[in-house]
């Protein structure tokens, strides 16, 4: 599976699937986290891998920006996406990782664009062929 597949993948079904059963027709919030705006080629790759999955923005999913202008404003961009409710939160960026993380509690939290998140201390690499976790 393709990387950009498996992340969306994982945008969309980060709903336990007995929960999807009894919400048809739910439109689903995806948090996008970063510091400045994406660049539009990321955004449309992102929208165009849900296209191609049979997702439709606007029927099937919204995406809300939690866009900071700086580093330290992160956390409170974080916090508002929580406030907005989003279903997920997409982590672009190694300085968006953290803060969303702790703001997020129980929203699946995905991240792109991140520099070696083994050794910034995101993921430790568990005993085992490929399994990891946030720390």
């Amino acid at each position: 599976m393709r990387r950009r597949e498996f992340i969306i993948s994982l945008a969309m079904m980060a709903t336990p699937l007995a929960a999807l059963a009894q919400e048809p027709g739910k439109i689903r919030r995806i948090g996008f986290l970063r510091v400045g705006p994406p660049p539009p080629a990321f955004i449309e790759s992102f929208r165009q891998g849900l296209r191609e999955l049979g997702y439709l923005e606007g029927q099937h999913f919204i995406i809300e920006y939690g866009l900071a202008e700086s580093v330290p404003q992160i956390p409170d961009a974080a916090a508002e996406l929580v406030r907005r409710r989003v279903d997920i939160i997409v982590a672009s960026g190694t300085p968006s990782v953290l803060p969303a993380r702790d703001a997020a509690a129980e929203i699946p939290v995905v991240f792109v664009a991140t520099i070696n998140p083994v050794a910034a201390g995101l993921v430790r690499v568990s005993p085992g062929p490929t399994t990891t976790s946030l720390e």
